[in-house]
């Protein structure tokens, strides 16, 4: 891998598009496993340069010279002020909500623009999608000028409480009788928190974007809550991200994450290390001891003990080693780059690690015995978990974010199957960006250079569990999957809305339904199979077969013991799957509501 060159996969373009479908996934997914994407180093110094420079450096100016505080170089004077915290949190949003922090950039799949984000939600006459279809005043799925103005409105009410000073409260002062800068005024957060939910019934991209699952509460807790309560229900809030996430790792997805993660990442530069993240390389590509070493000791143990230490840790020394260990593993994860990048959210949480934990310790009188009245410590608490734990036993039901299911590998995805030709007609969806591969072209690639590289994000697919399910109802369902163009649904949300996360949700029936409204797909044109993430509880998988012009053809299920023990390229053919219900008005005993749920999170709509 060079500064300027990328790593492509040692093929000839033209010969090796006309392989079957599998053969190239084996291709590709055994070049994923040296050189991951293979992107050069330019695109990481790039999102590097972006995150020290326009996040951090003016993040910090920005957060400091408003709040009448030392100046950027003298951290030792700004680091634990209270309404440093509050602006960082508050310049996070803004940039989430611009799109030019998580989901943005080359490694997101927006190669021309790089931005998403603004370019999408600020322009009439593109796709926004409700939460929920019985909110009055919401129908429809075209932006309208109301919903500009609304987006637009979002950005102004986080700017101003961002360049204004803070406001003396009591609750500080008592605290803190020597603090002169304040806090944010609470006022001022008020519509902030109005114009995120209102915009975000309107369209649940805008909210989730905004990571407002997590930012929504902080902005609710700096507003209503005295200064010794905000910050330890800031700390409850962290902890619950932490734990939920951890506890989402558990069961058979998350090992198939670490190999493809650590092979993308540009902070291991020895092909050694990244071929002992998997079983037996070239042959088996399984993860290796290695790997679920990785997972389950570095990340899923790490993610739910350092964090319910943090919490009630009495001690200086072990609260000083959690707080370490919390800000190496987000700084770990920054180094791999996932490919929703976000990098942004993890340079705020090793920063609010340290705040919190070590600003503001337990023994100080910031413990969770300390807030008062002492039972709302279990109402604060109850309520940030009620998603998660719904989020867990119904996946249907909550978006992937609320979830806290964040970088599991259990996730809500789909690959989309056009006829040849036929991925042109999404040039009728108005919206800043092309298709990806005609984005490539733009930059110059060669047509059949375009093709083969966004095929490398369909063979990263088939690296995690899902990927195998959903190959498997390819090659079952399509004849004709050989000479079909195969897009990751991922990377055609992010140039159809202006962003993914990872989160399935926002490309599934209500997404296509949208798309088939402008593009006018006939029957077996463009065909979707699609699957939702794993229930804590379930040994199974629940997958739908969607024809964009027909809708859901066909629903299932199929184990994830089965999809986890075969390898990205199916040698064996397709994994078992069975049928619970098909168009042909078959249904089997057995069938679950799960199909068929209404989302109460800012999730998906069936």
């Amino acid at each position: 891998m060079g500064f300027t060159k990328a790593d492509f996969p040692p093929v000839d373009p033209e010969t090796f598009l006309q392989q079957p479908l599998m053969e190239r996934m084996k291709v590709l997914a055994l070049h994923w496993v040296e050189h991951g994407f293979g992107s050069p180093r330019m695109i990481h110094t790039i999102y590097i340069v972006k995150l020290l420079v326009f996040y951090v450096l003016a993040g910090v100016t920005v957060a400091t010279l408003t709040s009448h505080l030392p100046p950027f170089w003298d951290v030792a004077g700004w680091w634990n002020q209270p309404i440093v915290y509050e602006k960082a949190v508050l310049w996070t949003v803004l940039l989430e909500t611009l799109g030019v922090a998580g989901s943005w950039g080359p490694l997101a799949g927006k190669f021309k623009p790089m931005t998403g984000g603004i370019l999408f939600w600020a322009r009439p006459g593109t796709i926004r999608l409700r939460p929920w279809r019985r909110v009055p005043f919401t129908a429809g799925d075209r932006r309208t000028w109301f919903d500009v103005a609304l987006y637009v409105a979002l950005l102004v009410s986080i700017l101003i409480p961002l360049v204004l000073g803070g406001v003396p409260r009591p609750s500080l002062s008592a605290a803190l009788p020597h603090n002169t800068s304040g806090l944010v005024n609470p006022a001022l957060l008020i519509p902030v928190i109005v114009l995120l939910v209102a915009s975000g019934l309107r369209d649940k991209t805008v909210f989730l974007a905004a990571r407002g699952e997590q930012y929504l509460p902080a902005l609710l807790f700096f507003t209503i809550l005295p200064f010794v309560n905000m910050i330890i229900a800031l700390k409850l809030l962290i902890v619950v991200v932490w734990v939920g996430a951890g506890v989402s790792k558990f069961g058979r997805h998350f090992a198939n994450v670490v190999p493809p993660m650590v092979s993308n990442s540009p902070s291991v530069p020895f092909k050694w290390v990244k071929r002992a993240h998997y079983r037996d390389y070239p042959r088996d590509l399984r993860p290796s001891e290695l790997a679920n070493l990785m997972a389950h000791a570095g990340g899923t143990f790490v993610e739910i003990a350092t964090p319910l230490v943090l919490l009630f840790s009495p001690y200086k020394w072990l609260t000083v080693a959690a707080v370490a260990l919390m800000v190496v593993f987000h700084l770990f994860i920054t180094s791999t780059f996932p490919l929703a990048v976000p990098l942004e959210w993890n340079i705020l949480f090793g920063y609010a690690t340290v705040f919190l934990f070590l600003g503001f310790p337990s023994w100080h009188g910031y413990g969770v015995t300390g807030m008062s009245p002492a039972w709302l410590v279990l109402v604060i608490a109850a309520g940030l978990v009620s998603f998660p734990i719904l989020g867990n036993l119904r996946p249907d039901l909550v978006s992937f974010l609320p979830s806290m299911r964040q970088y599991a590998g259990n996730w809500a995805s789909a690959v989309w199957a056009f006829t040849p030709g036929t991925e042109d007609k999404l040039n009728a969806v108005t919206r800043p960006a092309a298709n990806q591969v005609d984005q490539l072209k733009a930059l110059g690639y060669e047509p059949a250079i375009a093709e083969v590289t966004m095929q490398q994000t369909i063979a990263w697919r088939t690296m995690h569990s899902q990927g195998r399910g959903l190959f498997s109802l390819l090659i079952k369902h399509l004849p004709d999957i050989d000479t079909r163009t195969v897009r990751e649904g991922e990377f055609v949300c992010n140039s159809l809305i202006g962003f993914n996360f990872g989160d399935g949700h926002l490309h599934n029936e209500d997404l296509i339904a949208a798309v088939q409204r402008r593009c006018r797909f006939e029957p077996g044109e463009l065909v979707i199979v699609w699957v939702e993430s794993q229930a804590i509880h379930s040994k199974v998988q629940h997958y739908k077969v969607i024809d964009a012009a027909l809708g859901v053809t066909e629903r299932g299920t199929w184990k994830v013991a089965d999809a986890v023990r075969e390898q990205p390229w199916l040698p064996n053919g397709p994994i078992p799957t069975e049928v619970t219900w098909s168009r042909a008005g078959q249904r089997a005993a057995g069938h679950d509501g799960q199909a068929h749920g209404r989302d109460v999170a800012m999730g998906t709509l069936t």
